[in-house]
């Protein structure tokens, strides 16, 4: 994000208020964010809150434009990286889709190269209006990225499907497609795994851990902001699943062998992160085992299968795993390393970081370790991401986008 241009393109909508705090966002995470307000959008805002976020001078007249000589009606979107329409309304959309270049936002979408993505955001009526959808048909099929609009009340006593996206929302879309443009991982296939699973015993009750996937959500979308197509195969978990990746689903051990083994076909890298139950019940019992007459209970449990264990040989796919331990973490992370035919072995003091937000990380390969300050999840994903590049530039270089 740092350093890119983006354009912020305001349409007139109640929703306009939200996407203040999008640019402010996007300007903290380090882009250069250039706003234009169409005619109708300054009856909602005003240009002073943008000003005032981003550092830059707000736009809204192809007439009165900055004085310096940079920018002008044309060459705005000749040197953007990326334009939002956001909300782009039913008038925007129909304009753009017909090619007019009537204000300085049409202009300046119909004179730019970069990738545009539009957020529609509108009356229900209007968005499924046969009109409206030909249009943003029509967009897409001219390579735009249009974000569905979300279901829920209205400005207006109604509920329906028009809400713009939240902020978040919005910047983690823009995040993925800045990503797939230039990001160093675009057309690679990145797996990862999450949480912990679930190995039941009768049908109220399982085997389970503390894991709460949070980890595992963060790499996942640092390796999609990365330009990664990325399959986040996670356990049960209340977490919302990062936007812009390809989300399965398991509950148990087997589940999830299942659903690496199909998922790791044509994957250049394979993460790990999930906390995978070693036993499970040896038989599942269909009806609500009762407490009887009796004080004591035993349960057989069975071996759950070693799911980066079975793929050793996988010498084409880069492999990385997690250990977490409450004693010696060094020498069983290595044992594992090596037994697993792991190319990098993420360790980390399990009763200190399951469950919680941050996390301290040991990194270890064949060639030494090396230890990251405790840090909030998010930032950690990072770093493993940084540090996963810089052992195998050559094996992760960009390559031909694949077809997500």
């Amino acid at each position: 994000m740092r350093g890119k241009q983006i354009i912020l393109g305001v349409c007139g909508s109640i929703a306009a208020y939200k996407v203040a705090e999008l640019a402010r966002n996007l300007t903290l995470g380090g882009a250069i964010v250039d706003v234009i307000l169409t005619e109708a959008a300054t009856h909602f805002v005003g240009s002073a809150t943008f000003q005032a976020l981003t550092g830059r001078p707000v736009l809204s007249s192809m007439w009165h434009l900055p004085e310096d000589g940079v920018v002008g009606h044309v060459s705005l979107g000749q040197h953007a990286d990326l334009i939002v329409v956001a909300p782009a309304t039913a008038n925007t959309i129909a304009r753009i889709a017909a090619g007019l270049s009537d204000d300085l936002l049409t202009t300046t979408v119909l004179a730019s190269a970069a990738p545009i993505m539009i957020a529609p955001a509108m009356n229900p009526q209007m968005y499924l209006n046969p009109a409206t959808q030909e249009n943003i048909a029509l967009l897409r099929r001219r390579g735009m990225t249009v974000i569905e609009p979300e279901v829920g009340r209205m400005a207006e006593p109604m509920v329906g499907k028009g809400r713009l996206p939240e902020p978040a929302a919005l910047e983690a879309h823009i995040r993925a497609l800045i990503g797939r443009t230039t990001g160093p991982l675009r057309g690679r296939r990145v797996v990862v795994t999450a949480g912990g699973t679930h190995e039941p015993i009768d049908p109220v009750r399982y085997i389970g851990n503390r894991s709460s996937g949070r980890m595992g959500f963060a790499l996942a979308a640092e390796a999609r902001d990365r330009g990664a197509h990325v399959a986040l195969i996670a356990g049960p978990t209340p977490l919302p699943p990062p936007v812009g990746v390809e989300l399965i689903r398991v509950e148990t051990a087997l589940d999830m062998q299942a659903a690496v083994t199909a998922a790791i076909d044509g994957a250049d890298l394979l993460i790990m992160n999930a906390a995978v139950a070693d036993f499970r019940p040896a038989t599942f019992v269909d009806q609500k085992i009762k407490k009887g007459l009796n004080d004591d209970f035993t349960l057989n449990l069975v071996r759950n299968p070693d799911i980066l264990g079975g793929l050793a040989d996988r010498r084409d796919l880069i492999k990385v795993g997690f250990a977490a331990e409450t004693q010696e973490l060094i020498m069983y992370a290595r044992t594992k390393l090596t037994q697993k035919g792991l190319d990098l072995i993420i360790a980390n003091e399990a009763v200190a970081s399951i469950g919680a937000s941050d996390i301290q990380l040991l990194l270890i390969d064949a060639h030494g370790s090396e230890t990251l300050a405790r840090q909030p999840k998010e930032t950690a994903a990072v770093a493993v991401i940084d540090a996963i590049l810089a052992r195998w530039p050559e094996r992760l270089s960009p390559m031909e986008r694949l077809n997500a």
